[in-house]
């Protein structure tokens, strides 16, 4: 054995040593979250046939019966260290379902947010990129045993105002938009396929490198695709509403505007999240 603040701990120290959180509670009131939140951790993500490793920020929860006085936070970091294999979304559906066996907990939740990274090729001169969105992975088990998935995307994008083109002799205002997308999703969907329907929606999307011919090229597109904040979150839901794989789902849209010192707003939600 060693002495010093990193000695062994003996099995009969291990034995003596009291198990405080997994005492009874007398007050009988139950706890509807409890567990880690902002917990950073390296992980990869496997999406779309290919593997990305990033930094995910995790938030990871169950529920306490009103008995019980705590629960074994420890639990919550030997799940993610216990993990060997890339982030598919059925590996982390089963992660949750795993959390709950470990913790003893009728249902929880995790959730995962990480800075995903795509390859993108300018639209003239092709030249190569990365763009960063942020993205976000929500598994839920309730205590009837129903659970869900849903899958968040935030993507800026451009948009140019329909009235300013409308009234101005030339040119027209624009702005920087960020598109957030959260969806319920039914069936397999490619983190790409909710950002490009934020994408499609909006005057012109962007990209990470762009040539004086691209600048031209995405000035005009923008131009000619007019967008208020109103027709970003129509035309993106538009998508989702025809989409067999998508549930409930909210889209928010919000430009942060050139003209301005505010941002305009719009939500169009389905479902509940």
């Amino acid at each position: 054995m060693r002495h010093g603040k990193d000695r062994e701990v003996s099995d009969a120290e291990q034995i003596a040593l009291g198990d405080v959180q997994s005492r009874p509670d007398s007050r009988n009131l139950r706890i509807d979250a409890v567990g880690v939140k902002d917990l950073r951790y390296p992980v990869t993500i496997q999406a779309g046939g290919h593997e990305v490793a990033t930094i995910a920020t995790f938030a990871m929860t169950v529920g306490l019966a009103a008995t019980e006085k705590g629960t074994h936070m420890s639990r919550f970091v030997e799940l993610l260290e216990a993990r060997t294999e890339p982030f598919s979304m059925q590996r982390f559906k089963t992660l949750v379902l795993e959390m709950l066996q470990r913790l003893d907990a009728p249902g929880g939740v995790i959730e995962m947010r990480f800075p995903y990274f795509v390859r993108k090729a300018a639209p003239v001169s092709g030249a190569q990129s990365l763009l960063d969105y942020e993205v976000c992975w929500r598994g839920t088990v309730f205590e009837d045993g129903q659970h869900s998935f849903w899958m968040q995307v935030a993507v800026p994008a451009t948009s140019l105002c329909p009235c300013s083109k409308e009234i101005s002799e030339y040119g027209a205002h624009n702005q920087r938009s960020r598109i957030s997308i959260q969806a319920e999703l039914l069936g397999a969907v490619k983190i790409e396929e909710l950002i490009a329907a934020a994408e499609r929606s909006a005057s012109s999307e962007l990209y990470g490198l762009l040539k004086r011919s691209d600048e031209k090229y995405v000035t005009e597109h923008a131009y000619d695709n007019p967008r208020f904040v109103e027709d970003l979150v129509r035309e993106v839901a538009l998508i989702l509403k025809r989409d067999p794989r998508i549930g409930a789902y909210v889209i928010e849209a919000e430009n942060f505007e050139s003209i301005h010192n505010h941002s305009a707003f719009a939500r169009i939600a389905s479902g509940s999240s």
